[in-house]
């Protein structure tokens, strides 16, 4: 059934192009990329917009249909780390700012946990949810994910995998690869990753 899927929207692709008619969207991958990323030594720390690696040293890159057989197989801690949106510029000051952010149902949103470099208080607060979210098994599988063409969930495995994790799995093409074909749902961030670690608190 994929191999026909694939053909089907293959054929779709070509039948617009002969058309002029504008080809179905969906969402970017690391295979999508004009150029062959190498894996920086150690975390990424330029601009968290742009083309990846199509490879994570440690870790397994998994496409939608290897993550729905894990999820059905082993349900592993799903962690998002896609950045909350920003209040436009120029926004009426009279209108409540209301955003929503759609996501894989069953997922942790901690955004901005793939940030480097990062705080050490914020690193240590991000390890010790993803242990409580463990059970502090780390060969639980975790899976990390943000939006395609997103180096955040690049770091956030990494993260994990100088920490011990052995089972990092990264979803590369995030959350729209995930609603090309499933359905999303709205998340709000995470309350443990909301507080403040006790480091920033007493600044």
């Amino acid at each position: 059934m994929p191999s026909m899927i694939r053909l089907i929207g293959a054929a779709s692709i070509a039948l617009a192009a002969l058309s002029g008619a504008p080809a179905p969207a969906r969402a970017a991958s690391p295979a999508d990329s004009p150029v062959n990323v190498p894996e920086p030594e150690g975390f990424w720390t330029g601009p968290p917009k742009g083309y990846p690696p199509k490879t994570l040293t440690g870790a397994t890159v998994v496409d939608i249909g290897a993550l729905d057989r894990l999820v059905a197989a082993e349900k592993p801690v799903m962690i998002d780390v896609a950045l909350a949106d920003r209040k436009p510029a120029g926004f009426p000051e009279d209108r409540p700012w209301l955003p929503a952010h759609r996501s894989i149902p069953g997922s942790v949103w901690m955004p901005g946990a793939g940030a480097a470099p990062m705080d050490p208080a914020r690193e240590a607060q991000f390890l010790s949810r993803v242990a409580d979210l463990t059970g502090g098994d780390k060969t639980k599988p975790v899976v990390t994910f943000c939006h395609p063409e997103c180096w955040g969930s690049w770091n956030a495995g990494k993260r994990l995998i100088q920490n011990g994790y052995s089972r990092v799995y990264w979803f590369a093409d995030g959350v729209e690869g995930w609603q090309d074909s499933h359905e999303t749902t709205i998340l709000k961030v995470d309350a443990a990753w909301a507080a403040k670690p006790a480091g920033e608190a007493q600044r």
